[in-house]
């Protein structure tokens, strides 16, 4: 079995927490009086999906596509996506939730696939947001943090499936990031 040294903490569990709080509540206003339907985006922000539909107070239908562009600490310019919604979306209002909004084509070709189910309108939220990277010109609606260009782990987000389940975001220890 390969030694994984432990990440230096980055964001703390209870800033995610806060920060989370807050978003859910600035969603539940924005949202008022209508059914939202959150299109989570797996593997990486499951966890965080998880925490902030808890913090969501409306009414709600959640899904999850599956996309992919990652191998280490690389993108590979190719995403994969591999979904089939199970909510009827047309004419809804839907919220896709991701961990990291780094070079945009992820949530680029997530977006495109949502709007050919012909929703009432479409928003993003991100737990991170690493503007320094983008590609492609997309910004999120929502945002939990802005961060530079790190590359970061726990908290869902992973370095090849290792440390999703870190409670904090860390940076990938610089052992790691050398050897790739």
């Amino acid at each position: 079995m390969t030694y994984y040294p432990d990440p230096e903490v980055f964001i703390s569990q209870e800033r995610i927490s806060e920060r989370v709080a807050e978003l859910g509540e600035e969603i539940t206003k924005d949202y008022k009086n209508k059914l939202l339907n959150i299109i989570a985006i797996s593997n990486g922000a499951v966890i965080f999906a998880a925490d902030l539909i808890r913090k969501i107070r409306l009414p709600l239908h959640l899904d999850v596509v599956s996309a992919a562009s990652y191998s280490g600490t690389e993108s590979s310019r190719e995403v994969e996506l591999q979904t089939k919604l199970k909510l009827d979306i047309s004419g809804r209002h839907v919220l896709i939730v991701d961990d990291i909004l780094d070079t945009g084509r992820t949530i680029s070709k997530v977006k495109e696939f949502v709007e050919k189910q012909n929703p009432a309108d479409i928003r993003i939220c991100m737990l991170l947001d690493k503007p320094s990277r983008r590609i492609i010109d997309l910004k999120s609606d929502y945002a939990g943090f802005d961060i530079p260009d790190k590359f970061v782990v726990g908290y869902g987000l992973d370095y090849n499936e290792r440390y999703r389940n870190l409670p904090y975001i860390g940076l990938l220890p610089s052992e790691l990031s050398s050897k790739v």
